[in-house]
């Protein structure tokens, strides 16, 4: 099986001191890479039976639109403030240096299953957030998956629930 990593380009220092960053522009823009990524991904969730795959904005949709079409199922967008028509339910979350605010429209989830997906799982404020949104509508978040999970920052832990990542690191 491939290896994964070969296509994720790290960055000191980026976006300051003492970070980083895990790229994955590389992985984008090979198709060899995007489709293991769809695979082993639509592989792991798909023991969950969700409904819906939940795309946090923005590089979650990347992945979500991806896994749901090959799992035959939903997807729902779940948006920085002010990206949404419509009815909204909204939420905020702290950042490291501040907040930031999450949005997605209305819908009827009642006992619908759903997995919510981003690119990286750090500190887990963005993926609780839309947990949050979701179980506001009576979704039953079933799990999250992830490209890249940080594990020294221990977002996991704070989610108390299944989270699938394809890679992870401890630094």
């Amino acid at each position: 099986m491939d290896n994964l990593e070969k296509w994720i380009q790290t960055f000191p220092n980026f976006p300051s001191r003492g970070v980083l960053f895990r790229d994955i522009s590389p992985l984008l823009a090979d198709p060899v890479a995007l489709r293991i990524v769809k695979e082993r991904l639509c592989e792991s969730i798909k023991p969950l039976k969700p409904d819906y795959i939940a795309g946090i904005d923005a590089r979650g949709f990347l992945f979500s639109t991806l896994v749901a079409e090959k799992l035959e199922i939903g997807s729902l967008m779940v948006r920085k403030s002010g990206k949404l028509p419509g009815k909204i339910v909204e939420k905020s979350y702290d950042l490291e240096y501040g907040s930031n605010n999450l949005s997605m429209q209305i819908k009827q989830l009642d006992k619908k299953k759903v997995v919510i997906m981003d690119d990286l799982l750090a500190t887990g404020g963005s993926m609780q957030c839309s947990k949050d949104l979701l179980e506001s509508q009576k979704a039953e978040v079933v799990g999250g998956a992830v490209i890249i999970e940080l594990k020294s920052l221990r977002g996991a832990e704070l989610l108390k629930m299944p989270i699938i990542s394809l890679l992870s690191y401890d630094d």
